[in-house]
Protein backbone atom coordinates (compact mmCIF):
# COMPACT_ATOMS: atom_id res chain seq x y z
CA UNK A 1 0.00 0.00 0.00
CA UNK A 2 3.09 2.34 -0.89
CA UNK A 3 2.37 4.43 -3.81
CA UNK A 4 5.25 4.17 -6.00
CA UNK A 5 5.77 8.40 -6.06
CA UNK A 6 6.38 7.84 -2.46
CA UNK A 7 10.42 8.42 -1.36
CA UNK A 8 10.68 6.15 1.97
CA UNK A 9 14.57 5.83 3.48
CA UNK A 10 15.49 2.67 3.74
CA UNK A 11 16.07 3.24 7.14
CA UNK A 12 12.47 3.96 8.18
CA UNK A 13 10.70 1.37 9.64
CA UNK A 14 7.15 1.10 8.58
CA UNK A 15 4.98 -1.66 9.71
CA UNK A 16 3.33 -3.63 6.83
CA UNK A 17 -0.13 -2.29 7.33
CA UNK A 18 0.80 1.22 6.93
CA UNK A 19 -0.49 3.21 3.97
CA UNK A 20 1.31 5.90 2.05
CA UNK A 21 0.15 7.93 -0.68
CA UNK A 22 1.72 10.10 -3.78
CA UNK A 23 4.88 12.15 -3.20
CA UNK A 24 4.92 11.76 0.42
CA UNK A 25 9.02 11.69 2.04
CA UNK A 26 9.55 9.59 4.98
CA UNK A 27 13.21 9.93 6.03
CA UNK A 28 15.66 7.43 8.11
CA UNK A 29 14.83 7.61 11.77
CA UNK A 30 10.95 7.70 11.61
CA UNK A 31 8.94 4.71 12.66
CA UNK A 32 5.35 4.13 11.92
CA UNK A 33 2.97 1.86 13.93
CA UNK A 34 0.50 -0.57 12.33
CA UNK A 35 -2.50 0.84 10.45
CA UNK A 36 -1.04 4.69 10.20
CA UNK A 37 -2.32 6.41 6.72
CA UNK A 38 0.14 8.57 5.38
CA UNK A 39 -1.51 11.10 2.61
CA UNK A 40 -0.12 12.75 -0.44
CA UNK A 41 2.53 15.09 0.36
CA UNK A 42 3.56 14.54 3.89
CA UNK A 43 6.93 14.68 5.25
CA UNK A 44 7.92 12.53 8.40
CA UNK A 45 11.39 13.15 9.50
CA UNK A 46 13.72 13.38 12.53
CA UNK A 47 14.23 10.50 14.88
CA UNK A 48 10.14 10.55 15.20
CA UNK A 49 8.26 7.68 16.81
CA UNK A 50 4.53 7.75 15.87
CA UNK A 51 2.15 4.76 17.26
CA UNK A 52 -0.68 2.82 15.82
CA UNK A 53 -3.81 4.33 13.90
CA UNK A 54 -2.13 7.55 12.99
CA UNK A 55 -3.64 9.63 9.61
CA UNK A 56 -1.32 12.18 8.32
CA UNK A 57 -3.41 14.48 5.61
CA UNK A 58 -2.07 16.11 2.75
CA UNK A 59 0.63 18.47 3.36
CA UNK A 60 1.88 17.99 6.93
CA UNK A 61 4.78 17.79 8.02
CA UNK A 62 5.84 15.77 11.41
CA UNK A 63 9.60 16.10 12.91
CA UNK A 64 11.00 18.25 11.39
CA UNK A 65 14.24 20.64 12.71
CA UNK A 66 12.27 23.48 15.23
CA UNK A 67 12.19 27.54 14.64
CA UNK A 68 14.29 27.87 17.40
CA UNK A 69 18.14 29.77 16.74
CA UNK A 70 19.61 27.58 19.62
CA UNK A 71 19.63 24.73 17.88
CA UNK A 72 22.40 23.20 16.63
CA UNK A 73 21.34 20.26 14.04
CA UNK A 74 21.37 17.62 16.98
CA UNK A 75 19.46 14.31 16.38
CA UNK A 76 16.21 15.16 18.07
CA UNK A 77 12.89 13.85 17.90
CA UNK A 78 8.63 13.85 18.00
CA UNK A 79 7.01 10.79 19.89
CA UNK A 80 3.10 10.36 19.26
CA UNK A 81 1.09 7.79 20.22
CA UNK A 82 -1.99 6.28 18.77
CA UNK A 83 -5.09 7.51 16.77
CA UNK A 84 -4.23 11.21 16.16
CA UNK A 85 -5.54 12.63 12.98
CA UNK A 86 -2.85 15.32 11.70
CA UNK A 87 -5.36 17.62 9.27
CA UNK A 88 -4.05 19.28 6.30
CA UNK A 89 -0.78 21.17 6.34
CA UNK A 90 -0.39 20.59 10.65
CA UNK A 91 3.39 20.87 11.67
CA UNK A 92 5.01 19.28 14.09
CA UNK A 93 8.64 20.41 14.88
CA UNK A 94 10.87 18.02 17.08
CA UNK A 95 12.65 19.30 20.29
CA UNK A 96 15.84 21.67 20.41
CA UNK A 97 18.08 18.93 22.16
CA UNK A 98 18.56 15.62 22.07
CA UNK A 99 17.95 14.94 26.05
CA UNK A 100 14.41 17.01 25.15
CA UNK A 101 11.17 15.73 23.23
CA UNK A 102 8.01 16.26 21.84
CA UNK A 103 5.44 14.59 22.64
CA UNK A 104 1.53 13.83 21.80
CA UNK A 105 -0.36 11.42 23.27
CA UNK A 106 -3.12 9.86 21.66
CA UNK A 107 -6.83 10.13 20.40
CA UNK A 108 -5.38 14.43 19.18
CA UNK A 109 -7.07 15.86 16.83
CA UNK A 110 -5.16 18.69 15.38
CA UNK A 111 -7.13 20.53 12.59
CA UNK A 112 -5.50 22.45 9.55
CA UNK A 113 -2.51 24.86 9.39
CA UNK A 114 -2.28 24.60 13.34
CA UNK A 115 1.41 24.67 14.36
CA UNK A 116 2.92 22.58 17.21
CA UNK A 117 6.53 24.03 18.28
CA UNK A 118 9.46 22.35 19.52
CA UNK A 119 9.50 20.54 22.84
CA UNK A 120 5.35 20.76 23.65
CA UNK A 121 4.00 18.32 25.57
CA UNK A 122 -0.03 16.92 24.84
CA UNK A 123 -1.87 14.91 26.61
CA UNK A 124 -4.69 12.53 25.33
CA UNK A 125 -7.78 13.92 23.68
CA UNK A 126 -6.68 17.54 23.02
CA UNK A 127 -8.18 19.28 19.83
CA UNK A 128 -6.35 22.25 18.32
CA UNK A 129 -8.59 24.12 15.91
CA UNK A 130 -7.56 25.46 12.38
CA UNK A 131 -4.93 27.88 12.64
CA UNK A 132 -4.02 26.99 16.58
CA UNK A 133 -0.63 27.78 17.08
CA UNK A 134 1.70 26.81 20.23
CA UNK A 135 4.85 27.97 21.16
CA UNK A 136 7.89 25.63 21.87
CA UNK A 137 7.72 24.05 25.26
CA UNK A 138 3.72 24.34 25.67
CA UNK A 139 2.04 21.91 27.77
CA UNK A 140 -1.66 20.76 26.68
CA UNK A 141 -3.00 18.49 29.10
CA UNK A 142 -5.69 15.72 28.00
CA UNK A 143 -8.80 17.11 27.02
CA UNK A 144 -8.41 20.43 25.96
CA UNK A 145 -9.95 22.34 23.19
CA UNK A 146 -8.06 25.37 21.55
CA UNK A 147 -10.57 27.10 18.71
CA UNK A 148 -9.28 28.24 15.65
CA UNK A 149 -6.67 30.89 15.71
CA UNK A 150 -5.83 30.30 19.22
CA UNK A 151 -1.92 31.74 20.04
CA UNK A 152 -0.38 30.03 22.91
CA UNK A 153 3.23 31.51 24.09
CA UNK A 154 6.35 29.37 25.03
CA UNK A 155 6.13 27.73 28.26
CA UNK A 156 2.87 28.01 28.75
CA UNK A 157 0.58 25.56 30.23
CA UNK A 158 -3.32 24.85 29.28
CA UNK A 159 -4.95 22.66 32.21
CA UNK A 160 -7.19 19.78 31.46
CA UNK A 161 -10.84 20.09 29.83
CA UNK A 162 -9.89 23.62 29.38
CA UNK A 163 -11.31 25.83 26.45
CA UNK A 164 -9.88 28.83 24.49
CA UNK A 165 -12.61 30.92 22.51
CA UNK A 166 -11.43 31.69 18.99
CA UNK A 167 -8.89 34.09 18.79
CA UNK A 168 -7.74 34.00 22.60
CA UNK A 169 -4.23 34.77 23.21
CA UNK A 170 -2.09 33.26 26.33
CA UNK A 171 0.86 33.85 27.50
CA UNK A 172 -0.01 33.14 30.99
CA UNK A 173 -1.11 29.43 32.21
CA UNK A 174 -4.85 28.46 31.83
CA UNK A 175 -6.21 26.38 34.74
CA UNK A 176 -7.76 23.49 34.41
CA UNK A 177 -11.90 24.01 33.38
CA UNK A 178 -11.86 27.27 32.66
CA UNK A 179 -12.35 29.12 29.79
CA UNK A 180 -9.88 31.74 28.16
CA UNK A 181 -11.18 34.80 26.41
CA UNK A 182 -9.16 37.54 24.77
CA UNK A 183 -5.80 38.03 26.02
CA UNK A 184 -5.02 36.28 29.01
CA UNK A 185 -8.75 36.50 30.65
CA UNK A 186 -10.88 34.22 31.90
CA UNK A 187 -14.70 34.38 31.58
CA UNK A 188 -15.43 31.20 33.94
CA UNK A 189 -15.91 27.47 33.76
CA UNK A 190 -16.22 25.47 30.82
CA UNK A 191 -19.48 23.88 31.50
CA UNK A 192 -20.26 22.53 28.88
CA UNK A 193 -17.15 20.68 28.51
CA UNK A 194 -17.53 19.53 32.24
CA UNK A 195 -21.22 18.14 31.50
CA UNK A 196 -19.79 16.01 28.39
CA UNK A 197 -16.81 14.44 30.67
CA UNK A 198 -19.34 13.35 33.30
CA UNK A 199 -19.07 15.58 36.34
CA UNK A 200 -21.95 15.96 38.36
CA UNK A 201 -24.09 18.89 39.27
CA UNK A 202 -22.33 19.00 42.71
CA UNK A 203 -19.01 18.69 41.26
CA UNK A 204 -19.67 21.82 38.91
CA UNK A 205 -20.88 23.51 41.71
CA UNK A 206 -18.16 23.07 44.30
CA UNK A 207 -15.78 23.91 40.52
CA UNK A 208 -18.14 27.31 40.22
CA UNK A 209 -17.40 27.98 43.91
CA UNK A 210 -13.53 27.07 43.95
CA UNK A 211 -13.63 29.77 41.02
CA UNK A 212 -15.50 32.58 42.49
CA UNK A 213 -12.85 32.43 45.69
CA UNK A 214 -9.81 32.49 43.71
CA UNK A 215 -10.94 35.12 41.16
CA UNK A 216 -13.84 37.23 42.09
CA UNK A 217 -13.80 37.53 45.38
CA UNK A 218 -11.94 40.68 45.41
CA UNK A 219 -8.87 39.39 47.69
CA UNK A 220 -5.43 39.22 46.81
CA UNK A 221 -3.96 36.02 45.02
CA UNK A 222 -1.79 34.79 47.70
CA UNK A 223 -4.89 35.02 50.56
CA UNK A 224 -7.37 33.75 48.22
CA UNK A 225 -5.03 30.65 46.97
CA UNK A 226 -4.24 29.91 50.75
CA UNK A 227 -7.93 29.87 51.82
CA UNK A 228 -9.08 27.94 48.68
CA UNK A 229 -6.17 25.23 49.79
CA UNK A 230 -7.94 24.83 52.94
CA UNK A 231 -11.28 25.12 52.04
CA UNK A 232 -11.41 22.52 48.64
CA UNK A 233 -10.38 19.19 48.72
CA UNK A 234 -12.12 17.41 46.17
CA UNK A 235 -10.10 15.63 43.32
CA UNK A 236 -11.41 18.22 40.73
CA UNK A 237 -10.58 21.02 43.22
CA UNK A 238 -7.25 19.70 43.95
CA UNK A 239 -6.33 19.30 40.14
CA UNK A 240 -7.08 23.14 39.93
CA UNK A 241 -5.50 24.52 43.11
CA UNK A 242 -2.56 21.92 42.63
CA UNK A 243 -1.88 23.43 38.64
CA UNK A 244 -2.59 26.96 39.69
CA UNK A 245 0.09 26.67 42.55
CA UNK A 246 2.69 25.62 40.69
CA UNK A 247 2.14 28.43 37.60
CA UNK A 248 5.98 29.95 36.98
CA UNK A 249 4.44 32.40 34.34
CA UNK A 250 1.37 34.04 36.38
CA UNK A 251 -2.22 32.51 35.67
CA UNK A 252 -4.70 34.34 33.30
CA UNK A 253 -7.14 36.23 35.12
CA UNK A 254 -10.64 36.64 34.90
CA UNK A 255 -12.19 39.34 32.81
CA UNK A 256 -14.45 41.04 35.08
CA UNK A 257 -18.54 41.59 33.85
CA UNK A 258 -17.13 40.42 30.10
CA UNK A 259 -18.97 37.31 29.39
CA UNK A 260 -20.55 36.70 33.33
CA UNK A 261 -23.20 35.57 31.82
CA UNK A 262 -21.43 32.77 29.41
CA UNK A 263 -19.35 31.43 32.19
CA UNK A 264 -22.38 30.86 34.66
CA UNK A 265 -24.68 29.24 31.76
Amino acid sequence: MIHPTAVIHPQAILDATVQVGPYAVIDAGVELGPHCMVGPHVYLTGHTKIGAHNRFHAGSVIGDAPQDLKYRDAPTGVRIGDHNVFREHVTVHRATTPEGETRLGSNNFLMAHCHVGHDCRLGDQVILANGALLGGHVTVQDRAFLSGNCLVHQFVRVGTLAIMQGGSAISKDLPPFTVARGDNGLCGLNVVGLRRAGFTAAQRLELKQLYHALFRSGRSWQAALAEAQEKFSSPAARIFLEFVAAAKRGVCADTGRRGREDADA
